[in-house]
């Protein structure tokens, strides 16, 4: 039997024992004045917790976690299963274990004071000792730990601290969060001091009425509560107990007991600036405590936003207004340090969701570190704060488990002490999947009494009836539901609740196809108030392929565009060679591991457009504004006309004075000429001026009309023969390999978790077969018909290629059997010489767009070059295609080249590499690209869908059996 009290309790394998020793959490800033003890740590890992220490320091850095330091403990994803066999509450007994230590200097002046350790974040078991002696314990990966050291150090002096971390735990049933899972101390350690008379907790609550409410309590560490003592407010300079322009009832000194205080101030601020997520207005408030002579013992520093939070009927209600939630789940990642990010990279992923519309944000599936909340409070997000809760492999058990009762209810409870004084935080959220029961229960009762101004979800009561006001969810928020089961549910007569999916949209790889669908349906449909797509980030870990090993902080400048660099790749499950793990699963961002937005983001961005043209008529366009508290001052614009003879007409834009919800007709700015085809009308949006998360002139949306439809595709033919070989194929000066049909595409994530591509592969189209059937002169032309055979069906195929004015005409037709009934695309195929390095193109643009996601790709003159067109999903697939493509010219960079022009506006694509290439690899570094272009040109292209997890794409984006036609024309630039 040990000694040591803390290893005596044996907490990984405990769950009634949620800590030791560890204060109240509580909602007093600490952050300023404390001693920050992030740095090096000397540093040991054990193979468990019952390990001896000893033998050769190493040194790890704190905040990080050490499967990313060096260790031959490595990172592990999974996403359901847990990455162990042992049920709850069991814990393996390979149980990595890290021993951080470190000296510090306590200041001598701090003599007299109370002294706090703050532990801002360990996974999963922490035991604290200090010089020997046990301090504390605490479990929950995602919250902060606070130990009162006082009795323990002397000031003047120096302490060694040491931190145990325990990987596994009963407390690891319960965060198991599809993530990577790491050990380690992830977020800064402090050490401060308080007077022992000194704020325990502040509660505010700021009303959008203006009206204020700060609630005090009061400890004092030496023993009884002295006479006199007293609290008073400032806000914005302003002293609450003074300034007659506040409507201040006297602080109260409700004193409980001799060791507990509570105080409380009100105030009513007159024109208040209110606070929402478009004008996220915050106040300064300054809370001391004062000791009976005046003198102040104790300091809390808050920024305040005044707003309401209700919920009326079927509607989430911020101030009044019911918003449309468009959000996105946020995991902390970095590439280089796993779960510990930095001030620096939260604020960057904020200001990144901001330009894209994004306005909230759910913490899946744990709280954040604080400063996550200090910026969405100024930046302006709606955040539903979520506990530190997910039991996915075993989440009916311990739903029901009295022996997880404890730390469900601490959990939340510390959740809602930490941070329920930012305006941001909007909704409180229980966890996430972790079935549904009464531990749930508890935990949403203890949130009801301590905080009646915010509503409450999760999903797992949610689900088991949208409508059912007795369960614990106040938003129904269900995960991946049909579109189509959302809007009967809104229009059945059976809604109680506001709808907003916590998980709509998955982003794996190539996806969030019908986005734009979705938001028609909700924004025109009451009782549908938005969602959550999963999520913002791709997880992949930047790796070294040569040892397979990741590169750690020292890695930054190792990629660029979301591309890892030469020697390097994003590392997803089972590249660390563990054997439980779920694949590429953990890639389902809508931004790349270095943050470089995916082209969803800018379909996104389109979707949440505050300024759109609602339509073309009597020779001008109505704008409307579609926000919500908002005017248009803050935007600027710049008109352009698209033409399809090459034009482009630009002219500044008025844009009208317009309150939230308002239209107006406004004319076009110039005339539109009456040759050059098919024109296009775009609005270019920009800032106005410097914003928080926008310096002047950042894009902000590109609304488009068309003006005009597309003329029909013109080519004489003229009396000149077309060159094919022995297999009626094509020859051309151009390609080194003619055009053939094709119905694969190398199967996007969706493809391949929806079960598409195992469909495909059945069929055979992988691998279709030709065989010519017929070669012979029609005309001025040449007439082949093949067959294509798969294992499930032969397509009929033909081609016409006629001689015209500088090339070829191609038409063709084929014929899909009634067995082909969702084929990936039906169009052609072709390889071009080396040297055509640069696509210029009319259609959507300039980034990838598809069928089923185009909205945010307006049409018009767009030009890159041939590598920039790829997009390197983690998972090699199909990709970089553009929508609805009416010409394009591949040139060389003395501007020979070739043209295409097609019949209708198609999906075209140019990249490096074949189908098969992409199907192949399981990572880029495994790419080779090809010297020459392989272009697409498709009659038809599936839609993406997200059935990777969640619905496909709908009937109208997918290509049904019998006969496809498509034109094109090739010519010599």
């Amino acid at each position: 039997m040990t000694s040591d009290p803390l290893l005596a309790l044996r907490p990984w394998e405990s769950p009634e024992v949620t800590s030791w020793g560890r204060l109240p959490m509580n909602a007093v800033d600490r952050r300023s004045g404390a001693d920050s003890l992030d740095g090096d740590w000397r540093f040991q890992l054990l193979p468990g917790p019952d390990a001896p220490v000893g033998g050769v320091w190493s040194a790890a850095y704190v905040p990080g976690v050490w499967t990313m330091q060096g260790t031959d403990d490595l990172p592990q994803y999974t996403n359901v299963r847990m990455p162990f066999p042992d049920f709850p509450p069991a814990s393996p007994a390979a149980n990595p274990t890290g021993v951080y230590e470190r000296d510090v200097d306590v200041p001598g002046d701090w003599a007299g004071r109370r002294i706090v350790l703050q532990i801002g974040a360990a996974e999963s078991v922490l035991l604290v000792h200090v010089d020997g002696r046990p301090v504390g314990i605490s479990k929950d990966s995602h919250l902060a730990a606070e130990f009162d050291l006082t009795d323990v150090v002397r000031p003047g002096e120096r302490a060694t601290v040491r931190l145990t971390v325990v990987k596994w735990s009963d407390a690891s049933h319960i965060e198991d969060q599809d993530q990577w899972w790491h050990g380690g101390v992830t977020r800064s350690v402090l050490l401060y001091a308080t007077d022992p008379l000194h704020l325990a907790d502040v509660t505010v609550r700021a009303a959008f009425s203006g009206e204020l409410r700060v609630d005090c309590r009061v400890r004092n560490a030496g023993g009884a509560l002295p006479e006199g003592w007293y609290v008073s407010g400032e806000l914005e300079g302003q002293l609450l107990s003074q300034d007659r322009e506040f409507d201040r009832a006297n602080a109260e000194d409700d004193r409980v007991s001799d060791f507990l205080g509570e105080a409380r101030i009100l105030a009513t601020v007159p024109d208040v600036r209110t606070w929402n997520a478009e004008t996220p207005e915050l106040y300064g408030l300054t809370v001391r405590l004062h000791r009976a002579d005046g003198t102040v013992a104790d300091t809390s520093h808050h920024r305040v936003g005044f707003r309401d939070v209700e919920i009326i009927g079927r509607g989430l209600l911020v101030n009044g207004e019911r918003v449309f939630i468009r959000g996105v789940n946020r995991h902390d990642f970095h590439p280089l340090t796993g779960r510990t990010v930095s001030y620096e990279d939260m604020r960057a992923d904020l200001v990144l969701l901001k330009r894209f519309g994004f306005n909230a944000i759910r913490t899946s599936h744990y709280p954040n570190d604080p400063a996550l909340y200090d910026l969405a409070d100024e930046l302006g997000f709606y955040v539903v704060d979520e506990a530190d809760i997910e039991s996915h492999d075993h989440a009916h058990e311990i739903a029901d488990d009295p022996r997880y009762l404890n730390a469900f209810v601490d959990r939340v409870s510390r959740m809602v002490l930490r941070d329920k004084n930012h305006p941001s935080i909007i909704v409180w959220s229980l966890g996430n999947e972790s079935d549904y029961g009464a531990n749930h229960d508890a935990a949403a009762g203890w949130v009801r009494r301590h905080d009646p101004t915010r509503p409450i979800q999760y999903e797992g009561a949610a689900k088991l009836d949208w409508a059912d006001p007795e369960l614990a969810s106040d938003i129904a928020c269900p995960m991946y539901a049909p579109l189509e089961d959302c809007v009967a549910h809104a229009l059945s007569g059976r809604q109680t609740k506001p709808l907003i999916q916590c998980e709509y949209s998955h982003a794996m790889g190539n996806s969030n196809g019908t986005l734009a669908d979705h938001w028609a349906a909700i924004e025109s449909t009451p009782g549908l108030q938005g969602g959550f797509i999963w999520e913002f980030w791709d997880h992949g870990i930047l790796q070294r392929v040569n040892d397979g090993r990741p590169v750690g902080r020292g890695g930054a400048g190792l990629y660029d565009n979301g591309v890892a660099a030469p020697g390097h790749r994003w590392a997803y499950g089972g590249d660390f060679g563990e054997t439980i793990h779920d694949g590429a699963f953990i890639a389902d961002g809508v931004v790349f591991p270095d943050r470089t937005p995916k082209p969803a983001m800018f379909e996104h961005r389109e979707i949440a457009a505050p300024l759109r043209i609602e339509c073309f008529k009597h020779e001008g366009v109505v704008l409307g504004n579609h926000q919500h508290f908002r005017g248009l001052d803050w935007l600027t614009g710049v008109w352009e006309l698209s033409l399809a003879d090459g034009r482009t007409l630009t002219a500044p834009a008025e844009l009208p004075d317009l309150r939230p919800g308002e239209t107006a007709a406004v004319p076009l700015p110039f005339e539109v000429p009456r040759d050059g085809g098919e024109a296009w009308l775009t609005l270019r949006v920009t800032t106005a001026e410097d914003l928080p998360w926008a310096p002047r002139g950042t894009e902000v949306c590109v609304p488009q009309v068309r003006l005009r439809e597309p003329a029909a595709l013109q080519a004489a033919p003229v009396d000149r023969p077309v060159e094919v070989d022995g297999e009626g194929l094509l020859v051309h000066p151009l390609l080194t390999a003619a055009p053939t049909l094709s119905l694969w595409r190398a199967p996007t994530d969706n493809d391949e978790l929806g079960g598409m591509a195992l469909r495909w592969r059945a069929w055979g189209l992988d691998e279709l077969v030709r065989k010519v059937v017929s070669v012979r002169q029609d005309g001025a032309g040449v007439s082949v018909v093949a067959e294509y055979a798969g294992t499930a069906g032969v397509v009929r195929h033909r081609q016409v290629l006629t001689a015209v004015e500088g090339g070829v005409r191609i038409d063709e037709e084929a014929e899909l059997p009634e067995a082909f009934d969702d084929v990936a695309r039906v169009g052609s195929v072709f390889e071009t010489v080396p040297g055509l390095d640069l696509l210029e193109w009319f259609g959507q643009g300039p980034w990838e767009s598809y069928p089923d996601r185009g909205a945010g790709a307006p049409v018009g003159h767009h030009s890159l070059p041939v590598d920039a067109l790829f997009t390197p999903y983690l998972r090699p697939q199909e990709s970089g295609g553009r929508h609805g493509v009416r010409r394009f010219t591949l040139s060389a960079p003395d501007a020979t080249g070739l043209a295409v022009a097609v019949d209708e506006p198609r999906q075209v694509s140019v990249t490096r590499h074949r189908a098969e290439d992409l199907t192949a690899a399981s990572h880029h570094d495994e790419l080779v690209p090809r010297a020459g272009c392989v272009v697409h040109i498709d009659a038809a292209h599936r839609g993406l869908g997200t059935a990777s997890c969640g619905p496909d794409t709908f009937p109208e984006y997918r290509i049904p059996p019998g006969v496809h036609r498509w034109s094109w024309t090739l010519r010599v630039l």
